[in-house]
């Protein structure tokens, strides 16, 4: 599987989440504590906003991110208010750069951890689905990236709840109809520069990992000796595959079968279940 962050809040360096937190993305990159594998190092990528520019940039590579010269110095002089980072353990799709995280189209980015099981046998039927518009879009051969289109397909731009939910049942009806008992696995984000949304969710309710971090106000009044804490906008948030730190009440887990949404003027957490289809 594979480990992800997505940040929304005060423009800071990537280097202030990526690499200076006692457990880092990169650090989980060699020693995940909660993943199913320990080495997450098939590959990684980056995906940020800058102001005035709609669609987010992307920096993705094969290797491993521990030893990446130019991910280090990317993330010493890039600033953004919004990014995700990913760091790969190949499920069973091909090492290339087409197939790391995140990926985009248009102004949105979408970053996954989990599998489509049997996803060999189900490829056919799910691409198949795919907008005929968006289907010369494609570029890789994950499970993820088809999910990623199949929300698209099914009205991200309008309401990105219901396109995943949608999204999902169509992998666990196309999966059952495979004899799969289980077919979907998944903590994912999803934002458009704006908002950020992201779901913990499985077939068989064992999802992934996922946390996100608590309201900075609450963290400064428990915690008025950091100093980020103090630099950073009360709207600022992540959200991890595992947390960054034992720093006392800064993560709380995901309910299982649920999703939120970052956004200005107050976040949400609400259920979460894939629409029949």
């Amino acid at each position: 599987m594979c480990r992800w962050l997505a940040y929304s809040g005060t423009p800071v360096l990537l280097d202030t989440i990526l690499y200076k937190p006692a457990h880092s993305l990169i650090d989980q990159s060699l020693h995940s504590k909660l993943g199913v594998e320990t080495t997450n190092g098939d590959g990684f990528g980056v995906g940020w906003y800058t102001q005035g520019v709609d669609s987010p940039a992307l920096f993705r590579e094969i290797g491993p991110a521990w030893s990446n010269r130019n991910l280090r110095e990317l993330a010493d002089h890039v600033s953004s208010p919004l990014f995700f980072a990913h760091i790969r353990a190949s499920t069973g799709t091909a090492v290339q750069q087409s197939n790391c995280h995140p990926f985009r189209h248009g102004r949105w980015m979408f970053m996954h951890n989990g599998a489509v099981e049997g996803f060999h046998r189900l490829r056919r039927d799910l691409t198949l689905l795919v907008d005929p518009a968006l289907y010369a879009d494609l570029e890789g051969t994950t499970d993820s990236e088809v999910m990623f289109y199949l929300a698209l397909t099914f009205g991200l731009d309008e309401d990105p709840p219901a396109a995943v939910a949608r999204m999902a049942g169509v992998v666990e009806r196309v999966g059952r109809e495979h004899g799969v008992e289980f077919p979907l696995q998944m903590t994912l984000a999803v934002t458009d520069g704006e908002r950020l949304w992201f779901f913990r969710y499985s077939s068989e309710r064992a999802s992934r990992s996922l946390f996100h971090s608590s309201q900075v106000e609450a963290l400064r009044r428990l915690h008025p000796d950091v100093t980020f804490l103090r630099d950073v906008s009360e709207e600022t948030r992540l959200v991890v595959s595992e947390p960054l730190g034992d720093l006392p009440g800064a993560w709380n887990e995901v309910p299982e079968s649920s999703y939120g949404v970052v956004q200005p003027g107050g976040d949400e957490l609400r259920p979460f279940a894939p629409t029949p289809a």
